[in-house]
């Protein structure tokens, strides 16, 4: 949350923001140890086991690690979210995060990436006609809405002759 305040304050580029980011790796680390050594003696612990939060906290640490944790604890979520201890919304998130990051597309369009430029876009998504079908299924809201906080304005057709650009981007 500190960092969308300092990058607006001293700027995408600014070492404020670079500071922050290593700060914020920093505990990402401890929490990571902490949460793989839970999820591996315990398994997923959904919000009757560990609070509402805790539970979040677990989804949050494992969204914001990297791909080798990702895809190792991705088919354990998705377990728990049949088990009803993971949110089906939490899971598209990082079913999408783990599509790009393997090359694929996404397909809920939570992944976000920004331009040089300094504006947002939405990373490349499948089927774009139907996500918002997909995204009330898991209980995320529409697109237009999600992305209004970047800026974006969500418009399907333009968003598909735009897509073999986006294709070509790396966005991680």
């Amino acid at each position: 949350m500190q960092a969308e305040d300092v990058e607006k304050k001293y700027g995408r580029q600014s070492k404020e923001l670079k500071d922050l980011w290593q700060k914020i790796g920093y505990y990402d680390s401890i929490d990571l140890i902490k949460v793989v050594n839970i999820l591996d003696q315990y398994g997923w612990l959904g919000p009757d086991d560990v609070g509402p939060m805790g539970s979040q906290t677990i989804f949050l640490v494992i969204q914001h690690s990297d791909l080798a944790v990702q895809d190792k604890y991705l088919p354990m979520m998705r377990e728990a979210v049949k088990n009803h201890k993971a949110q089906p919304s939490s899971l598209a998130l990082l079913e999408d995060r783990v599509a790009l990051r393997h090359g694929k597309k996404q397909i809920y369009g939570s992944q976000i990436a920004s331009d040089p430029n300094g504006g947002y876009y939405i990373s490349a998504l499948e089927d774009p006609d139907n996500v918002d079908k997909r995204r009330a299924e898991v209980g995320l809201g529409p697109l237009s809405e999600y992305v209004s906080h970047w800026n974006i304005k969500w418009d399907v057709e333009e968003y598909k002759k735009q897509l073999p650009e986006i294709e070509k981007k790396k966005t991680w």
